[in-house]
């Protein structure tokens, strides 16, 4: 096959693609024995196995495979293009969905499942558009990979970052395009679409609240360490650390299409948190607060002891995972003080263990990768313009980022997708992405490729 497939068939491809890693169930919990990324990385293998093109894959850990493949360059000096799309899901609680959340069915021009939006619609649809070039002799002047990642829910231990750790010339790129972008805001004047140029930090913590084991039946004065957790986990969630504007933040506000009077209470440090506490939730409240304020979310409570939590027992040892997302310029001591004012004298009481520590990361935008995105976004929409934004996630490109790569979050997602709507199905019930958006996203993969490359 080497002629030129139609956009219908191309979408169907995607389609059927998208369905069958959703089927996988390649969720990824945070443990070393979850994700099972080597089901989708088998099954990308078998669809590009017709290429003849070379393909490699990676296993640091049983069962936690990621898989490359690279179309070489004509022109050893030319830039070089990664395609990247990680293969896990986090976990879903089937109980809040309306469909089986592993199903992968399409219905009314949708499709359902856990990794539908994050992002194994991207991840699929680059293989399409990968494939696809490979099987038309498509002849880069840059070599163009396609890298299908393990691991990036949980950290990239055992994926990115393992890669760059120990196989960084397998996946070494200069551009790199990835999650997160594609969504159309701004008004019907000045439509924007949004690039993801760099990404908040993220400093995952655990706190470990000790006391002394006892009797659940005498506890009048008892040393509780999970009563000593919960007030942590309170004040954490009670802390409103001040507002900070990033580099970006003004364009953000630009392109949102809001009236004058918005638009002056998201720019004004000293007006943006009485506004965004009279937002609803779920709402944009929540995003835009995120990208002004460093933020704390107390998620898991365990016990840490060497005795297995129990009713009747005084726990002497609690665990409380908390996700903390920095703003551009904090490093680890910021995150210390953010804490020690969060806690006050239940600091002291406290042992952090720091889980990851990623500051945030931004990649420029004055290059050819940018350029071949503003012409392949204007292929389709004429009068929209790619915004630069922090994304308040973060995602295997900050590590492409830290090796000197340029790394954009993208995709082209169908103006009838509502960005607050998308943005509640991130690890959320329901999950789904609709047909046209697969095909506007395919279709962009293979027009900045030929305009970078070609």
């Amino acid at each position: 096959m080497t002629g030129v497939l139609s956009a219908e068939v191309l979408t169907g491809e995607t389609v059927e693609l998208l369905q069958a890693m959703i089927r996988n169930k390649c969720v990824n919990d945070g443990t070393a024995e979850s994700g099972y990324e080597t089901r989708n990385a088998d099954l990308l293998r078998t669809y590009l196995g017709s290429t003849g093109l070379d393909l490699q894959g990676f296993e640091p850990t049983p069962g936690r495979a990621s898989l490359v493949a690279r179309i070489e360059g004509s022109d050893p000096t030319a830039p070089s293009l990664c395609l990247m799309g990680h293969t896990d899901v986090v976990p879903v609680n089937e109980s809040g969905w309306s469909r089986d959340p592993f199903g992968g069915e399409l219905i009314d021009g949708e499709v359902w499942g856990r990794g539908a939006v994050d992002m194994l619609n991207l991840t699929a649809s680059m293989a399409v558009a990968f494939r696809h070039l490979a099987m038309t002799r498509f002849r880069p002047r840059g070599d163009l990979i396609y890298f299908a990642v393990a691991d990036e829910e949980s950290g990239s231990a055992h994926g990115m970052q393992w890669m760059a750790d120990h196989e960084l010339d397998s996946i070494r790129a200069d551009y790199v395009l990835t999650e997160s972008g594609g969504l159309h805001s701004g008004s019907k004047e000045q439509p924007s679409i949004s690039v993801a140029v760099g990404e908040k930090g993220v400093a995952w913590r655990r706190l470990r609240v000790r006391g002394t084991p006892g009797h659940g039946s005498t506890p009048f004065k008892a040393d509780n360490a999970l009563m000593t957790a919960a007030a942590v986990i309170q004040r954490l969630g009670a802390y409103r650390p001040a507002p900070r504007f990033h580099e970006m933040w003004t364009t953000t506000v630009d392109r949102l299409g809001v009236d004058d009077e918005t638009k002056r209470n998201l720019l004004d440090e000293t007006l943006i948190d009485d506004y965004l506490e009279s937002l609803p939730r779920p709402g944009l409240g929540a995003f835009l607060h995120a990208c002004t304020h460093t933020t704390f979310s107390s998620n898991t409570v365990a016990g840490g002891g060497a005795s297995r939590m129990k009713t009747n027992i005084i726990p002497d040892c609690v665990e409380i995972g908390v996700d903390v997302r920095t703003l551009p310029g904090e490093r680890h001591d910021d995150v210390a003080a953010h804490l020690r004012a969060a806690l006050g004298d239940l600091y002291d009481k406290v042992e952090v263990e720091v889980i990851m520590d990623d500051p945030a990361s931004i990649s420029r935008t004055d290059n050819p990768l940018w350029n071949s995105l503003e012409r392949a976004l204007a292929r389709p929409f004429p009068s929209a313009r790619p915004t630069p934004q922090i994304e308040v996630g973060f995602s295997d490109a900050r590590i492409y980022r830290n090796l000197g790569s340029i790394a954009y979050g993208a995709g082209l997602f169908s103006p009838d997708v509502d960005p607050a709507e998308f943005g509640r199905r991130f690890h959320g019930n329901d999950e789904r992405v609709d047909v046209e958006s697969l095909r506007l996203t395919t279709q962009l993969w293979l027009d900045v490729v030929h305009d970078l490359l070609g």
